[in-house]
């Protein structure tokens, strides 16, 4: 009986999490955190996409397989991408986990 209770409790859990996520579609400037920005605390290479609008800026951390794979396009240099995945907060930063990501105007 406990173990049905556990397996009833995970999986309402992970219904919870999966019906609150969002599929959103930015685009902006791909950098790397680490190379091109320089943020503090980022060790190893990471890709980011700023977006801006208006006088404001906000970065989004990329990751997952499609976003590493485009690193090198971008790692030293930048590059104006639309991005699509699912968007999560983590430590109050904005995660995309990429599932297309393309240099505009290809």
């Amino acid at each position: 009986m406990k173990s049905l209770f556990k397996f009833a409790a995970v999986a309402a859990l992970s219904l919870g999490v999966t019906a609150f996520a969002k599929d959103i579609t930015v685009s902006g400037e791909a950098k790397c955190a680490k190379c091109a920005l320089k943020i503090k605390g980022v060790d190893k290479c990471q890709n980011v996409v700023e977006v801006k609008k208006g006088d404001k800026t906000r970065l989004w951390y990329l990751k997952g397989e499609a976003s590493e794979k485009f690193h090198k396009e971008i790692c030293g240099d930048t590059k104006e991408v639309v991005v699509k995945g699912e968007v999560s907060d983590v430590d109050g930063k904005k995660w995309i986990a990429v599932t297309e990501i393309k240099a505009k105007g290809k």
